[in-house]
């Protein structure tokens, strides 16, 4: 497909190859994961806003909704923690699944994770769409957070490894960029099928779509050579980088890969190893990252966006529209990170991103003080309406060139061989756990700290832009099986690394 290129390394190696289509494809149905897991973080907030929904499995949250008489706070009509269990259980599944995932992915390699994910993902939509109760609704969204686990386990590190380093970043982001796209095309589902009588079914039931499609597609991908190493496939491996980088001369660079896997052999156990001190900055970042990602509030949109437009205000179909537009706004500022995160770089990225979400989020906070104070009694006018959209798109916008596809990529590329599988599981697990912890007390959370709960994400932003400019090195075009030159080089982490032989 394009030209070739040689990819310097942090020890001054230069591996040749190309960007062939094989890579392309093979990273694109990969991707696919994203599009599931996007699919379920969007899906959910149209769906609990749906009042033939909300009759036939939550009738109390329903009749709060309803509640004319002013005892209920407009802040608080949303308040349950049943409801929010639908949305969170998701979460919880996805957490204990990725420890799960961690041995499949290593052991019997990544395409067979993301298969199992697929699998997960197709009889979670199915019992969802089909639910006649409650029990059948939890069930179908625990096993869709098993899904979750499997594929945001194997996804990122497949696209890391598949990848050149020099547009790792820029492939690495397709997972975002699908995770986007599901996020959108479920708000457009939702906007469609809001007034149908059994549209939540419908909206619930179409995950199985691309859950074949990961399922079908997981077939006909090639192991990562990292993944066939570490199994002892050492021809299928080189068969594998010679068609991924479209040449045959890849002996230099298997010889890196096979090397990588010798030391990674030594360690028995990749869980105790990732605590040794050597691997701080890994264990540092695939802790601190995820953690701060759900931090920022994004999935106060992402998750609650038309009950959190219902709740400012705005009527049932503007709300979903409003969610429909956030949601574009999130697919196309992916682009941005997409193409200048191999040239700009992760550091300029993060900060910029970290700035702008914190103005939108005062803004917001201050909009909403303002015109509903302590009470929730107010409305915004269209103007105003429109000013406040605009202020969350921006906010959107910020995260989707940064920390959104930025929390998946610098975790899974940092990480050497031997921890890669306990990096990626920690970094999995912990953004499940607050995942699941933001989605289970948004509403209350709402209902109880008002127009506060802006200020509240507004300040983890702050703290998280400060800790990325004094800590985060830049990763950019390093090779993965190099990166400790970047911590050995960096002011705080050589300390911990300096000791430590490159691979």
């Amino acid at each position: 497909m394009a030209g070739g290129a040689l990819v310097s390394s942090g020890n001054g190696k230069q591996f040749e190859g190309k960007v062939t289509a094989f890579v392309l494809v093979t990273c694109f149905v990969a991707a696919m994961g994203g599009l599931l897991f996007g699919y379920d973080l969007g899906i959910t907030g149209g769906v609990t806003s749906m009042e033939p929904f909300l009759i036939k499995f939550f009738p109390g949250v329903y009749k709060q909704m309803k509640d004319e008489s002013g005892h209920e706070s407009q802040y608080c009509k949303f308040d349950n923690e049943l409801l929010t269990l639908f949305t969170s259980s998701l979460y919880l599944a996805a957490l204990v699944a990725s420890f799960f995932a961690s041995t499949t992915t290593r052991m019997l390699g990544r395409k067979a994770s993301m298969f199992a994910g697929g699998l997960f993902f197709l009889v979670g939509a199915l019992l969802n769409g089909f639910a006649a109760n409650i029990e059948m609704l939890i069930i179908g969204r625990l096993l869709l957070g098993f899904g979750v686990g499997y594929c945001n386990q194997s996804v990122p590190v497949y696209l890391s490894e598949m990848a050149p380093a020099k547009i790792r970043g820029a492939l690495n982001m397709g997972f975002q960029m699908m995770i986007t796209i599901g996020i959108l095309v479920a708000n457009l589902i939702n906007y469609k099928t809001a007034n149908l009588e059994s549209g939540w079914r419908i909206s619930l039931g179409i995950g199985a779509v691309p859950a074949v499609m990961l399922c079908v597609g997981s077939f006909f991908l090639g192991d990562t050579p990292n993944s066939l190493i570490e199994r002892g496939q050492t021809e299928a491996a080189k068969t594998i980088l010679q068609k991924i980088r479209g040449i045959d001369n890849v002996d230099e660079e298997f010889q890196d890969m096979i090397d990588a896997c010798e030391e990674a052999k030594k360690v028995e156990h990749p869980w105790r190893n990732i605590t040794q001190p050597k691997y701080r900055p890994q264990l540092t970042f695939c802790s601190l990252i995820p953690f701060f990602q759900q931090l920022t509030g994004i999935n106060v949109i992402m998750f609650y966006a038309p009950v959190l437009f219902k709740t400012l205000g705005f009527g049932n179909d503007a709300s979903l529209m409003s969610a429909v537009i956030t949601g574009g706004v999130n697919v196309l500022a992916t682009f941005v990170s997409i193409f200048t995160v191999d040239k700009a770089g992760r550091r300029i990225l993060f900060l910029e991103g970290g700035a702008q979400m914190l103005i939108c989020q005062i803004a917001v906070g201050s909009m909403i003080a303002i015109k509903f104070g302590e009470s929730g009694d107010g409305s915004f006018t269209k103007g105003e309406a429109n000013l406040l959209l605009f202020f969350i798109c921006a906010y959107v916008a910020a995260f989707a060139w940064s920390w959104g596809p930025l929390g998946w990529l610098v975790p899974s590329e940092v990480c050497s061989l031997e921890v890669r599988s306990a990096g990626q599981a920690t970094n999995v697990a912990v953004n499940m756990l607050f995942t699941f912890a933001i989605a289970q007390v948004f509403l209350s959370m709402l209902c109880h700290l008002k127009f506060g709960l802006f200020f509240f994400f507004a300040g983890f932003v702050l703290i998280m832009t400060i800790f990325i400019a004094l800590f985060l090195p830049e990763t950019k075009n390093v090779p993965i099986e190099e990166m400790n030159q970047v911590w050995k080089s960096h002011w705080f982490w050589k300390k911990f690394i300096s000791d430590v032989p490159t691979v």
